[in-house]
């Protein structure tokens, strides 16, 4: 599968499945008549087009197309978050097979047109509803995710090797701020997947656009 959107600055993002990716890079070599490659960046032969691949979650040492290329034969686990404030869905990803996971949803309030004291009573129950469900996704997240750690699981080929978050942003940083969960924020993989209410199924398609390897064409 293949997605695009613009970049900042200039340029657009792809992303590209793994099993796809050898056929994108024979296309970019063949549109631009030979490229030069220096690490991860190509640069075309023919116009000095660029393509920089960002590698997947997990694979944040590779440093080059060949070891990207043999890296995505047996990619490492990897681990998922995703947080709304009406739920959390959390897991363990071998592949793109969930293999443990953890989904529960949980009662916020929504916004209120009340006025007056009305409208602050709704707010302040609507926070704390907020500040519960956080707290709640915070055991969850402790209770599947710790075990599977790096230096906490007894196996280190159990261990995950980074951290894959989507959804409201506020509220994973919330989570996350929690100091059980210590050991999972440097593991924390700077992209955001989004993601609508978290259940099984969105969990699910969250680990296959995990895997999606990012390339940033200039122009």
């Amino acid at each position: 599968m293949t997605k695009a959107r613009p970049a900042a600055g200039g340029g657009r993002w792809v992303e590209i499945s793994p099993e796809r990716i050898r056929g994108w890079l024979d296309g970019f070599y063949g549109r631009h008549d030979g490229a030069t490659e220096q690490g991860l960046v190509l640069t075309g032969v023919n116009n000095g087009d660029t393509a920089t691949l960002s590698p997947p979650p997990g694979l944040a040492d590779v440093r080059d197309v060949d070891t990207l290329l043999a890296s995505l034969i047996r990619p490492p686990r990897i681990a998922l978050l995703l947080v709304r404030k009406g739920a959390v869905a959390t897991g363990v990803v071998d592949g793109t097979s969930v293999t443990v996971s953890k989904v529960e949803r949980f009662y916020v309030q929504g916004r209120t047109a009340a006025g007056g004291t009305s409208q602050h009573r709704y707010a302040r129950r609507r926070e704390n509803q907020a500040q519960a469900a956080a707290q709640r996704a915070a055991d969850i997240t402790a209770r599947v995710l710790l075990p599977h750690a790096p230096g906490v699981s007894a196996d280190p080929d159990d261990a995950f090797r980074a951290l894959v978050c989507g959804g409201d942003r506020s509220m994973i940083d919330v989570v996350l701020a929690d100091r059980r969960l210590s050991p999972l924020v440097p593991l924390r993989h700077p992209r955001l997947i989004e993601s609508p209410e978290p259940r099984l199924a969105v969990l699910e398609d969250a680990a296959v656009a995990a895997r999606r390897i990012c390339i940033h064409l200039v122009p």
